[in-house]
């Protein structure tokens, strides 16, 4: 394949991704996210029906009470439900249980109320808490594991790379307001060992390069490595991407925000494979002699 010049626009890339970064950390200050239930509390509603019941109905009925926020989602079988509301004023969980049930009940006879319960914002306090520590902590893993397996250039590169993604994607959820829970933030952990898997592949083939080609210069060698790995990348992307674009489209409302978070860090993840990370190696001057083989080494990749 003829080596392609990616790294000729490593200027305007560069600058795209820090107005995109500035954007995103702009919004966040100003705007914040728009946390669910998840993160909030609110109430949980458990019922379970005769026979299974169409969802879309459902949040129509719910819809008609006064409970656009509902979400639902099945849970145990395709029988039974439950249902996730924002917490309201003056409203005790036996009260909502029972509005609830009879706006159900509206359209059949069929339901039955299993449950219902108020969850207290301080569980989410908890979870945001422990969600971004999730998030500091796989972050140092990571920088340390590149570290011992490359070197610290490429650590700080990926670590850029990563938190490039993670803003981006939080930036878009701040900007439009959509609904931030859990299912997201394990999409965002998920965007963070996807978008690693794919800057690794890439400086993997820049390693072996930086051996078999060592007259060459740095931007030739990255060139050249982000072109031989170009057609894996294309494929792994698109076929992930068919999936959650199957997800979004059929996966219904309790799935949209996990996978467009996933959609987003995918797209962005390959990007900054391509053009944020490999140009942070870049900017750091690496050379040859930051990855050559000692004579130790090269004794023991000898031995059988």
């Amino acid at each position: 394949m003829k080596k392609i010049n990616f790294l000729s626009i490593r200027y305007i890339t560069t600058c795209l991704s820090i107005i995109l970064m500035l954007v995103s950390i702009t919004s966040l200050v100003f705007r914040g996210l728009n946390p669910g239930i998840d993160f909030t509390g609110g109430f949980l509603v458990e019922v379970a029906y005769d026979e299974p019941p169409s969802i879309v109905e459902v949040r129509a009925n719910l819809e008609d009470a006064g409970y656009s926020d509902a979400i639902v989602q099945n849970f145990g079988s395709s029988r039974d439900l439950m249902i996730r509301i924002l917490p309201r004023e003056n409203l005790d969980n036996k009260v909502v249980g029972k509005q609830i049930l009879d706006s159900l009940n509206s359209s059949t006879n069929s339901v039955q109320l299993r449950g219902s319960e108020f969850v207290s914002p301080q569980v989410g306090k908890e979870l945001t808490e422990d969600g971004g520590l999730a998030m500091i902590f796989a972050l140092i893993l990571i920088m340390i594991y590149i570290m011992a397996r490359f070197q610290w250039k490429f650590s700080i590169g990926a670590v850029i790379a990563l938190v490039h993604d993670v803003l981006i994607t939080l930036g878009v959820f701040s900007i439009f307001q959509l609904s931030f829970d859990l299912a997201v933030l394990a999409a965002i952990l998920a965007v963070v060992g996807y978008s690693l898997n794919d800057t690794i592949v890439i400086f993997d083939r820049i390693r072996e390069n930086f051996r078999a080609m060592r007259n060459t210069e740095t931007i030739d060698i990255l060139n050249t490595s982000i072109t031989q790995t170009i057609s894996r990348t294309i494929i792994t992307s698109g076929t992930t991407l068919l999936v959650l674009f199957a997800l979004y489209f059929i996966g219904g409302k309790s799935l949209e925000g996990f996978s467009l978070a996933l959609i987003i860090g995918v797209l962005i993840g390959t990007y900054s494979s391509i053009f944020v990370a490999s140009p942070s190696v870049l900017y750091l001057n690496v050379s040859t002699t930051d990855l050559i083989v000692t004579k130790k080494e090269e004794v023991d990749d000898g031995m059988p």
